[in-house]
């Protein structure tokens, strides 16, 4: 996945209303998501559930009113039907793994830290560089993975050659673990894997499989799951129907001026 150039101006606006000074740069993503919560901001004081003249943000940050504004207006806008056992079922079905314990995998990885101030597209050319290295080496692949973890990581197990030893999803970062965990890729995996301390180099030595759960134990865990899925899809989608009724400018985002039908 490509890393997101800051946007530079003109000034974004929702309806007439900034959402960044000519001085400020953001990344696309930050921008959109300034977007998204001044859309709820504006449809919360159209409701009637928030004050016309509450202000908008300077810095993304809403005013306490304006948080508990768009929440009513978000429990009234979003009903979630509660998932059936069937549908529960079989969702833990499909994510057997999900749903195991006592998964470990041993680990190694190259840290290419994304820190302030750095040149993210350079730091990504370089990660990229250093997995087609380790990857495609003619010699001792594990010698190339040590060294290059010794010379190029910004982690603390680089002077180890990277080893991170055995680790458990409650180990790791949770972006990490998702592209670590309930796998069955072993050795150097063929893409960077992004956290939030900056982009891996990650190779499997080992896995030791968990053992699964049956449903009736983690039924709740899996409602919670469906739950969360069904709620990210209900508000896209009335934040889809928002954007279509609005005029916005200098940000993308997706409009639609009907609702999405699943």
């Amino acid at each position: 996945m490509q890393s997101e150039r800051p946007v530079q101006s003109p000034i974004a606006r929702v309806n007439g209303v900034a959402l960044n000074s000519a001085a400020e740069s953001l990344a696309a993503a930050e921008l959109r998501q300034r977007a998204c919560v001044e859309l709820l901001r504006q449809a919360a004081i159209s409701s009637g559930l928030l004050a016309g003249d509450d202000l908008p943000s300077a810095d993304g940050i809403l005013s306490a009113a304006a948080a508990s504004a768009i929440e009513a207006l978000l429990e009234q806008n979003i009903v979630l039907p509660e998932p059936d056992e069937e549908t529960c079922r079989r969702y833990h079905a499909a994510h057997r793994s999900a749903y195991s314990t006592g998964e470990r995998v041993r680990v190694r990885h190259i840290l290419f830290a994304v820190t302030p101030g750095v040149d993210v597209v350079a730091l990504r050319n370089r990660a990229e560089a250093a997995l087609l290295s380790v990857r495609c080496h003619d010699g001792n692949a594990a010698d190339e993975f040590v060294k290059a973890a010794r010379t190029l990581s910004n982690c603390p197990s680089g002077a180890e050659g990277g080893e991170l030893g055995w680790l458990t999803a409650a180990d790791c970062a949770p972006e990490f673990a998702k592209e670590v965990f309930g796998h069955a890729e072993v050795g150097v995996l063929p893409r960077l894997v992004h956290s939030r301390f900056g982009l891996h180099v990650v190779e499997i030595l080992e896995r030791q499989p968990g053992v699964e759960q049956a449903f009736d134990v983690v039924q709740g865990a899996v409602v919670m799951a469906l739950r969360q899925r069904t709620y990210a899809t209900a508000l896209r989608q009335y934040l889809l129907l928002l954007a279509g009724a609005a005029t916005i400018e200098g940000v993308d985002i997706e409009a639609a001026d009907t609702p999405l039908v699943q």
